[in-house]
């Protein structure tokens, strides 16, 4: 197999194109008009000295190059794949059919004027001698956070970027460490890098204004290192503009994949000849966690890498559009805030907002602000809680289109949830089937389970059909997809718990995944992913390893800035050990026992509330309990008396209700007790500093590890976490773990 590479900046020299512009007039004449001055006077003679200028040397880079291309496969085969190195990637999306050469002239064009617009002061310098990993290391050892590594070239040859004072400045930390080259780069920008931001959002917004080809030729992609799907074109086309140059991981990808004639198109022979020094010394490729296997006896154990990137489902990041398998979420009552959702959606990350026990229209607060905020398309979603609201909230979410729900609290599918799922789906010209919404259901269950991962009842689907809710069309749709894009199994964790063991529950779930599929026949997997218990990045390696599509935090977020959660209940948190936490009743689920997990250390709230729940079991009513008990429950745990409780029950329940626990005395005992579940959860979100022995702080182990794992250092105060931090320094960390690993057991192996 071959593949044909295509040039990136620097690559321009006088006189390039000569013999090429006289066999293609009209795409010259083309050219001039659209960029507005003559390109071949540009080439030839740069009468001008503006042919090292970014918004000139991009688009006569890309016209030598697409009519070299043309010129090539005049009289020769196309190539197998092809790749570009920066801009060079337009010149291999032209080649591959995404777009005419007019229209990838003027993608260039806009592309190169944000470009050089954008520099903000910004340099580059290009250093040979260490990996990427001492590079980091030495950027993060300096303090130079205003760094990015811009272009992974090879497996020592790295281009970093960012503000030109810090790029000069850190020549000399470099050279201390016996790098072999540090030069600094003749640029206007910090290219590839956090820097370009802004450029990036406006070529977004300019390419979203073309349509794009289906590809004729696979086209590895910069940012990604594999290759391009066609509905992924604009979105990695703005991507690249601020992401890293994954060329490294890109050609050991191609090596990997048998490709053996490597031939560069356009000016010069840079690309070749870091190709022929990769061919030497490849990168380990895993195309997915799950299908790492140990080095080929030939490969070098330092050459296994694992990148934060690669871990956990390919299809799970392209379906939302993240960067990484990993989600934030959902926690009631906004604690999993718009705040956190916004930030994780800025990072390109998936979080899910805390709806449980907010009004509607404070929900509908959170979505308008969220949307406002997101309004470049950046992801996100609401969760959903089985409970009593569920129509109007589901109405509330149709109405104002959210793409992306987590279910949590179910144990079977109810009408709401199949009209959210089944409502707009539809079928493609390819034959696929889509819906407009995507499920992740959270759950513990096998049972459960079976219900999201089959389809919508037909009983159901009929009640909705007969009702006017669902077409006839979609009703038939129903049939071929799952109730659920993803489940995340939940395993021991804060809040409503089963206390599962992720080591058992994940596998089983994965297993029955993969029977239902067959039952089924669903093109598409279902992804499974795994929660509770993930706090560290060994508990994350772990997760994967065992073939998690995606994992889920959820009580680490709760101690960061961005959490709805008081900061007197965050100063205690941020204290909490392993070993502090324990069950206790849930308030909304009192009567039938279930569970949630809470925080013990600094709080009554455990002990009491698993008194009020022995004192409900033992008794049919209040007056059963002794004397001094109903004293210190009204002294001590509520502060009020029953009877004032009892009317702030009666404001909070149907009349329907209190008809009941009126004529029930063991009911009217539980509504009782149920409110000291509301006060306690109340006391701690608010931060009452008298209240702290009763705050409910629903919370899991996983934040006593991560605790322990970030104390000395900055992020040991909460004020210093971030969800987007978190998240990026978890999958960081987990790679590296996984890389140390793999090259571990490899020295064992050989």
């Amino acid at each position: 197999m071959k593949i044909f590479l295509f040039p990136g900046q620097g690559s321009q020299i006088r006189g390039m194109g000569g013999e090429l512009f006289p066999k293609y007039p009209e795409l010259v004449a083309a050219a001039n008009e659209i960029l507005g001055y003559d390109v071949v006077s540009l080439c030839l003679r740069d009468p001008d000295r503006c042919l090292n200028k970014t918004q000139f040397t991009q688009p006569a880079l890309y016209v030598v190059s697409a009519l070299s291309y043309l010129d090539r496969t005049a009289t020769e085969s196309k190539p197998d794949y092809l790749l570009g190195h920066s801009f060079g990637e337009y010149v291999a999306l032209f080649a591959a059919g995404a777009f005419s050469f007019e229209t990838g002239l003027k993608l260039v064009r806009k592309r190169a004027e944000l470009m050089s617009n954008n520099s903000g002061g910004g340099s580059m310098a290009a250093l040979l001698g260490m990996n990427i990993d001492q590079v980091s290391a030495l950027l993060k050892e300096h303090r130079y956070d205003s760094i990015d590594i811009a272009n992974h070239n090879s497996y020592e040859q790295i281009v970093i970027t960012g503000p030109t004072e810090d790029i000069i400045s850190a020549q000399q930390v470099f050279e201390d460490n016996d790098i072999k080259l540090y030069f600094p780069l003749n640029v206007s920008g910090a290219f590839h890098s956090r820097y370009m931001k802004d450029a990036a959002a406006e070529f977004g917004r300019f390419a979203a204004g073309f349509k794009f080809n289906p590809l004729q030729i696979p086209v590895i992609a910069n940012v990604t290192a594999r290759p391009y799907k066609n509905r992924e074109i604009p979105e990695l086309l703005q991507q690249q503009v601020m992401g890293q140059v994954r060329w490294y991981e890109s050609v050991s990808y191609l090596l990997k994949k048998g490709v053996t004639e490597f031939y560069e198109i356009g000016p010069g022979d840079v690309l070749k000849k870091m190709q022929a020094y990769i061919e030497k010394h490849p990168m380990f490729i895993a195309e997915d966690a799950k299908e790492i296997q140990p080095a080929a006896s030939n490969t070098s154990v330092k050459d296994i890498a694992v990148t934060p990137e690669s871990l956990g489902s390919s299809a799970f990041k392209k379906d939302y559009g993240v960067r990484y398998a990993y989600v934030t979420g959902a926690m009631v009552h906004g604690i999993a805030s718009r705040e956190l959702v916004v930030k994780m959606g800025k990072a390109r990350l998936l979080g899910y907002f805390g709806t449980g026990g907010l009004r509607l229209h404070d929900i509908e607060a959170a979505i308008l602000d969220i949307k406002e905020k997101l309004d470049q398309g950046e992801p996100f979603g609401m969760n959903l809680l089985n409970g009593p609201r569920q129509v109007e909230t589901v109405a509330l979410f149709m109405k104002h289109d959210i793409r992306n729900i987590e279910a949590s609290a179910y144990m079977n599918v109810t009408p709401e949830l199949v009209l959210l799922r089944i409502k707009g789906i539809q079928k493609n010209a390819d034959g696929s089937i889509v819906t407009r919404t995507r499920i992740m259901a959270k759950l513990s269950r096998p049972e459960v389970a079976t219900a999201f991962l089959s389809p919508a009842q037909s009983a159901v689907l009929n009640q909705l059909l007969m009702a006017g809710k669902l077409t006839a069309e979609e009703v038939a749709l129903a049939a071929f997809v799952p109730m659920a894009d993803d489940i995340c199994v939940e395993s021991d964790s804060g809040g409503h718990t089963d206390g599962g063991v992720a080591f058992t529950l994940l596998p089983s779930i994965m297993r029955l995944r993969d029977e239902l599929k067959q039952r089924y026949g669903y093109k598409k997997d279902v992804r499974i992913g795994a929660a509770g218990g993930i706090g560290t990045p060994e508990a994350a390696a772990a997760a994967f390893i065992m073939g998690a599509d995606f994992i889920l935090t959820g009580s680490i977020n709760q101690c960061t800035a961005e959490s709805g959660m008081s900061s007197i209940a965050k100063d205690m948190l941020q204290e909490i050990e392993v070993q502090d936490t324990q069950y206790a009743p849930a308030g909304d689920m009192f009567e039938i026992g279930a569970r949630v997990q809470v925080v013990r250390k600094g709080t009554f709230f455990p002990g009491r509330a698993n008194k009020l729940y022995e004192l409900y079991r033992n008794h049919n009513s209040l007056e059963e309990i002794d004397a001094d008990t109903r004293a210190q429950i009204q002294q001590r745990y509520f502060k009020r008396s029953f009877d004032e409780v009892y009317e702030d029950v009666k404001a909070y329940y149907s009349s329907d209700e209190i008809a009941v626990a009126e004529k029930n005395p063991k009911q009217k005992m539980a509504y009782i007790f149920r409110w000291y579940f509301g006060y306690s959860n109340a006391l701690a979100l608010k931060g009452n500093e008298t209240g702290k022995p009763d705050f409910q702080i629903h919370c899991g182990p996983a934040l006593g590890a991560f605790n322990r794992w970030v104390k000395n250092t900055p992020l040991e105060n909460w004020q210093n976490r971030h969800v987007d931090e978190i998240a990026e320094i978890m999958m960081t960390e987990t790679a590296k773990l996984l890389t140390d690993r793999f090259r571990y057991w490899q020295t064992k192996i050989q």
